[in-house]
C-alpha cells in the first residue's frame, strides 16, 4: 500500500526537461554518404533553416561544387546555388559567439554575403578554422559565420570531395580556382534515426 502510494505521489512531480538531441541528416551524393548532427538545440534559427531545406527536399539535386584548401585542412561548399525555385527567406545570423559552437573539424556552416543573407547554401570544414568563427574585437563585419551541425559518419567523403579536380578558370572574385570541375550531385537529404 505504501509502495503503491509512493509511486502515485512520484507520478504527480512534473518531469524534468527532457534535453533535445542533436537531428541526424543523411546526405547521399554522388562520391558517398555524408551524416551530419544537427545542432537544433543550440543553433535553432540556423538548424530549422538547413531542416527546412531537408523536409522540403530542396537540396535534392543540389551539388557541391567548390573546394578550398587540401587533403585535411578547407572546405567544401554546396547548396542551391541562389536558384530561386529553391531558395526560402534568408534567416537571422547566429554568430558562434552566441551559438558555442566553433568551426573545429567536420564542422557545417552557412555561408553568406553580409549577416543575414544565409539561404541554402553551406560549407563543411576540414582541421579547425577559427578565423571563421566570430571575432568580437575585430573590426569590419566580424560576425562569422553560423555553425549549426557536425559531420557524424562520411568525413573521408568530405576530404575526397575536397580533394577532387578544381578548374582554373571557373568561378568569380575570390571563387576562380575554387570551383570542382566536376560537382558532387547531393542525390538526397533526408532525416535519419
Amino acid at each position: 500500500m505504501i509502495r503503491a502510494l509512493l509511486l502515485f505521489l512520484v507520478a504527480l512531480l512534473p518531469l524534468p526537461a527532457i534535453a533535445q538531441d542533436d537531428v541526424r541528416v543523411a546526405l547521399d551524393t554522388t562520391a558517398g554518404r555524408i551524416v551530419v548532427a544537427v545542432h537544433a538545440d543550440k543553433a535553432p534559427i540556423t538548424a530549422a533553416n538547413f531542416l527546412a531545406y531537408v523536409d522540403g527536399k530542396r537540396l535534392d539535386g543540389t551539388n557541391f561544387y567548390r573546394g578550398v584548401g587540401a587533403a585535411d585542412y578547407g572546405f567544401v561548399q554546396g547548396g542551391a546555388q541562389n536558384d530561386p525555385k529553391r531558395l526560402l527567406p534568408p534567416i537571422k545570423h547566429e554568430p558562434t559567439t552566441l551559438t558555442g559552437l566553433t568551426h573545429d573539424d567536420g564542422a557545417l556552416s552557412m555561408a553568406r554575403y553580409a549577416p543575414g543573407s544565409a539561404t541554402a547554401d553551406f560549407f563543411i570544414v576540414l582541421g579547425k578554422m577559427p578565423g571563421m568563427d566570430a571575432q568580437p574585437e575585430a573590426a569590419g563585419d566580424n560576425q562569422g559565420f553560423a555553425v549549426f551541425a557536425h559531420v557524424v559518419e562520411g568525413l573521408d567523403v568530405v576530404k575526397a570531395i575536397l580533394t577532387a579536380p578544381k578548374s582554373a578558370t571557373a568561378g568569380e572574385g575570390v571563387m576562380k580556382g575554387q570551383m570542382l570541375e566536376t560537382p558532387v550531385k547531393i542525390l538526397t537529404a533526408r532525416r535519419v534515426p
